[in-house]
C-alpha cells in the first residue's frame, strides 16, 4: 500500500502519453494517404520561415490585441508545463517539489515566482478570450461554420486551460500555508500570485492544506493528461502541426500555378512541328491516373497537414472577399471539411483494416462546386493565416479536376477556352480580324 500512488502514477502516465502517441500515429497514416510531394529544397529556408511564423507568431501582429493574448496563453502553458517534469520525478519516486533540491532555494523561487506570473497571464487571456468568443460576438468567430462541436471545442480549451491554471494555483498556495504553519521558509517569496489568489487558506489545518495541495497536484497532472489526448479531437492540434506544416509550407511565389508535368510535355509537343510525337509519353510511363483532386487521396501530404493544422481562427474567411459579399465560399470551412473527410477515411480504415469504398467523396459531399468557383483566386487567404495554410491550393486542385476529369466548368469558362483553343485569345474573334480595331483609327 505504502506505493499504491506511485504504481497508479506510473500507469496513468504510461497510459496517458501511450493513447497520445497512438493518436499521432493515426494522424501521420491518415497524412501519408495522400501523394507524396517534394518539400525539403532550401532546409535553412524553412527552419528560418518555421522560427519566424510557428515560434516567433510573426503573422499574427496584423492583430495586436489578439496577438498579444495569445502570446499569453501560448508562451505561458507551454513553460508552465516544463514543471511536469517536477511532477513526473516526484509521481514516480515519492519525492515533494524535486526540483527545489537541484536549483537551490533562491533559483527555484525565482523559477516558481516566474510560472506564476506567467500563469496569472494565461488566466487573463483566456478569460479575455472567452468573453469575445461568446460575449462580444466577433463575426469571424460566430459565423455558421463554427456552429455545434467547433464552436464548443473553442470552450472547452479554454475552460481546461483555466482550470489548470486554478489547479496549479490552488497547489502553489496550500504548500505556501503549510510552510507557515511549519514555520519554515522554504516558499516564503515563491508565489507570489497563488498566496494574494487563495489568501484564504491560512486559516485551513495542515490537514486540509495537505489534502488540498494533493488533491490539486493530482487534478493538474491528469488534466495535462487529458488536454494532451484532448488535442487529437480538437482545432488546438496546430499547438503541435503548426511547427511542421511552416516548415513544409511553399516557399513558392503565392497563387503560382502548378503545371502538371504530362500536360506540360503535351503542349510543347503541339506547339513545336518538328518534335517526336512519342518523346510525350516514354514508352513504359504510366499516364496520371486522375487530374486534380476529387477526394482526400488525391491531395498532397502537405495540403493534408494543412488540414490538421487549421486553427479555426477565420482569418482566412475574414478577408475573402467573396464571403465578403455573400459567396457560399468560406476559406476555414474548405479545410475543417478537408479535414472531416480525413477523419472518416481514418474511422473507415481502423474498422476494417484497409480503406472500404463508402461512396462518398470529398467534392460535392463535404465541398460544393458552388463553393469552389466563387474563389477569386486572390491569394488572400493565404496571405492572412497565421500558420502559412493554403485553402487556394486545394480549390485549385479540385477545380483541375472539375474542369479536366469531368468538364464541369461554368459556361462562361467552357467559352473561354473554347476561344482560346479557336481563336489563341479569351475573346470570340477570328485572329485575321485581331487588328481591325486598329484601322478604324
Amino acid at each position: 500500500m505504502q506505493y499504491l500512488d506511485n504504481v497508479l502514477f506510473l500507469l496513468l502516465l504510461i497510459a496517458g502519453f501511450g493513447l497520445f502517441f497512438k493518436s499521432l500515429k493515426e494522424i501521420y497514416r491518415n497524412i501519408k494517404l495522400g501523394r507524396e510531394i517534394n518539400r525539403s529544397d532550401n532546409p535553412l529556408e524553412r527552419w528560418k520561415v518555421m522560427a519566424k511564423v510557428a515560434l516567433g507568431q510573426s503573422k499574427m501582429k496584423k492583430r495586436p490585441v489578439a496577438a498579444i493574448l495569445h502570446l499569453f496563453v501560448y508562451v505561458g502553458f507551454v513553460i508552465i508545463n516544463i514543471e511536469l517534469i517536477e511532477i513526473i520525478v516526484d509521481g514516480i519516486f515519492g519525492t515533494h517539489r524535486f526540483l527545489s533540491t537541484i536549483f537551490g532555494d533562491t533559483f527555484y523561487g525565482i523559477f516558481t515566482a516566474t510560472l506564476e506570473v506567467l500563469a496569472a497571464l494565461v488566466v487573463i487571456a483566456v478569460v479575455a478570450f472567452f468573453i469575445r468568443r461568446n460575449g462580444i460576438k466577433i463575426p469571424r468567430l460566430s459565423s455558421i461554420e463554427l456552429k455545434g462541436w467547433p464552436k464548443h471545442d473553442a470552450n472547452w480549451i479554454l475552460v481546461i486551460e483555466f482550470c489548470l491554471m486554478m489547479a496549479f494555483f490552488k497547489m502553489n498556495a496550500a504548500d505556501y500555508y503549510a510552510d507557515a504553519q511549519w514555520n519554515v521558509q522554504h516558499f516564503t517569496n515563491n508565489f507570489p500570485i497563488s498566496k494574494h489568489l487563495f489568501f484564504f487558506f491560512k486559516n485551513f489545518s495542515l490537514e486540509t492544506l495537505h489534502f488540498i495541495e494533493q488533491a490539486a497536484w493530482w487534478f493538474h497532472f491528469v488534466g495535462i493528461l487529458f488536454f494532451m489526448n484532448y488535442l487529437y479531437y480538437s482545432k488546438h492540434l496546430h499547438i503541435i502541426f503548426a511547427f511542421p506544416n511552416t516548415w513544409y509550407s511553399n516557399l513558392e511565389k503565392k497563387g503560382k500555378f502548378n503545371n502538371l508535368d504530362s500536360v506540360t510535355k503535351e503542349i510543347k509537343l503541339m506547339m513545336d512541328p518538328n518534335a517526336d510525337p512519342y518523346a510525350a509519353q516514354p514508352e513504359g510511363a504510366e499516364a496520371p491516373a486522375k487530374f486534380g483532386a476529387e477526394d482526400v487521396f488525391d491531395l498532397n501530404q502537405v495540403q493534408l497537414l494543412n488540414a490538421y493544422s487549421c486553427t479555426e481562427c477565420g482569418r482566412c474567411t475574414a478577408v475573402c472577399p467573396a464571403n465578403i459579399t455573400g459567396k457560399k465560399l468560406s476559406p476555414r470551412k474548405i479545410m475543417m471539411s478537408t479535414r472531416d473527410r480525413i477523419e472518416e477515411v481514418g474511422k473507415n480504415i481502423n474498422k476494417n483494416g484497409k480503406f472500404i469504398d463508402d461512396g462518398k467523396k470529398l467534392l460535392n459531399d463535404y465541398i460544393t462546386k458552388e463553393e469552389l468557383w466563387a474563389c477569386t483566386s486572390c491569394n488572400a487567404c493565404v496571405e492572412a493565416c497565421p500558420v502559412l495554410i493554403d485553402p487556394l491550393s486545394i480549390i485549385f486542385e479540385m477545380r483541375r479536376f472539375l474542369v479536366m476529369e469531368q468538364s464541369a466548368a461554368p459556361q462562361e469558362l467552357n467559352m473561354m477556352m473554347t476561344n482560346v483553343e479557336n481563336n489563341a485569345a479569351p475573346w470570340q474573334y477570328n485572329q485575321a480580324d485581331r487588328l481591325n480595331w486598329a484601322n478604324e483609327s
